[in-house]
């Protein structure tokens, strides 16, 4: 799949490896160095990805994030030479869907971007739409992407997104954080089951009546999650 990708990194050196390993794998960039001229890139071409340095100056990204999340939901790949899991969390409840500490090798990285393309809404690989599935007041289209919750659209990160829809079919299975981190990103060294809590908690925000007190994403303690077939 060829697909349009801005990469925001105040490193040239950095950017331009960027940069060449995706144009090696068929896809177009973008380059900036700040965090401002990155949403103007945005404004001026969306693109399919943005893969974006947490320590930009003019605005960092963790402002960014939140200026894209805030009127889009284009996938957010965020690279932090940050290793605490504070940081890492704050990223993505700010609606980061991956996030790489460095240093990390080129083709890590374009691994993690196939990844998180493939999430991005895009035909199956065979070009046959996967059938909506209901759940529990929910409908969740993977055809179009989209999501409904009583009727009404729900916008959801590419992360959310494969949660929800993994969890949709086969409601009133008990999932493990570990299994949903399966879902959301792939298994990889990088991974923390914590950031699992941070997508069900920005999910409950969105589809939960009272998030504080669920009834469709409910935890079963010792366990993970489970979402319920029927409504509340």
């Amino acid at each position: 799949m060829c697909a349009h990708v801005l990469v925001a990194e105040d490193d040239e050196k950095q950017a331009e490896l960027i940069r060449r390993s995706l144009l090696g794998e068929g896809h177009t960039a973008a380059v900036v160095h700040d965090g401002a001229a990155a949403l103007d890139e945005v404004r001026r071409r969306r693109p399919d990805l943005v893969v974006l340095d947490l320590m930009l100056p003019v605005l960092d990204g963790f402002g960014v994030c939140r200026a894209l999340r805030e009127n889009d939901d284009i996938p957010v790949l965020m690279l932090t030479a940050r290793s605490t899991e504070d940081d890492v969390l704050l990223g993505l409840e700010l609606g980061a869907d991956d996030y790489m500490t460095k240093p990390y090798s080129p083709r890590e990285l374009m691994a993690r971007i196939r990844t998180v393309l493939r999430r991005g809404g895009r035909p199956t690989e065979t070009g046959r739409p996967d059938p909506v599935v209901r759940a529990g007041g929910l409908v969740v289209d993977p055809r179009r992407h989209t999501v409904l919750c009583d009727g009404s659209p729900v916008d959801c990160t590419p992360g959310e997104y494969e949660i929800l829809l993994a969890m949709a079919r086969e409601p009133e299975r008990v999932f493990s954080r570990r299994q949903l981190l399966h879902h959301a990103r792939g298994l990889d060294r990088a991974s923390t089951e914590r950031a699992i809590d941070v997508h069900i908690m920005n999910l409950r925000r969105k589809i939960e009546a009272d998030p504080r007190r669920p009834t469709r994403l409910v935890t079963v303690f010792g366990v993970g999650y489970k979402l319920r077939s029927e409504g509340p």
